[in-house]
């Protein structure tokens, strides 16, 4: 009985293996691209924001706080800071199914 379980656990991790290299892959290649992403938002939302302002001091209020909005929407305090948070969450999912598994 104990040498059935010991070969269901290790075929278990495995089966387990190929995943965790999948999602260990996957975390890096995200964050590489979120690291990229941000730091060209970046500049991009500072561009937003300089015409945001000329916009609202100079023709429309409305259309000035809109530009302002999607400056900060795409400022590392918007989406790439969700996705810096969804990133994490995938990552904690990784750690869950080791601990579980190899744990």
């Amino acid at each position: 009985m104990r040498a059935l379980l010991f070969i269901l656990k290790l075929l278990l991790k495995i089966a387990v293996a190929p995943v965790i290299l999948v999602l260990t892959v996957f975390i890096w290649l995200c964050a590489g691209l979120v690291y990229v992403s941000g730091l060209v938002l970046g500049l991009i939302s500072m561009v937003f924001v300089l015409l945001g302002v000329a916009v609202l001091i100079t023709y429309s209020p409305q259309n000035g706080i809109i530009l302002m909005i999607l400056a900060f929407l795409i400022s590392p305090f918007g989406l790439p800071k969700a996705a810096i948070w969804l990133l994490g969450k995938v990552q904690d999912l990784k750690y869950a199914i080791q601990d579980r598994v190899y744990g």
